[in-house]
């Protein structure tokens, strides 16, 4: 399956934005959906996770509250809506699929398949 992320851009603190991933390709709803952020110089961290049906939502404790994760499975999208945007949720925003597995998991390497990712900048 392949991902393409957009949405990301500029804004300023306490904005918000949505960022989407449109994923072609494969059976969309096998796929649970995570997203994941790198921020400059540090590792890829877990934000949060969607399962098959969109029923059971996961969040990293830095963004409970702010963030929410969606999916249509009708149109192939999972949706990262972010609100209360601080600086440090600068990062490149990336989606993951993880393949015929309902479970949560907050690695990387449990993801089989990666979006290209995409800029998040929050300004202060």
């Amino acid at each position: 399956v392949q991902l393409q992320a957009s949405g990301g851009g500029l804004v300023q603190t306490g904005g918000s934005l949505s960022v989407s991933c449109v994923a072609s390709g494969g059976t969309f709803g096998n796929y649970f959906m995570g997203w994941f952020r790198q921020a400059p110089g540090k590792d890829r961290a877990f934000v949060g996770g969607i399962s098959w049906n969109g029923g059971r939502t996961y969040y990293a404790d830095s963004v409970k509250g702010r963030f929410t994760i969606s999916r249509d499975n009708a149109k192939n999208t999972v949706y990262l809506q972010m609100n209360s945007l601080k600086p440090e949720d600068t990062a490149v925003y990336y989606c993951a699929a993880r393949y015929r597995s309902n479970v949560v998991s907050s690695v990387g390497a449990a993801y089989d398949y990666w979006g290209q990712g995409t800029l998040v900048t929050v300004s202060s």
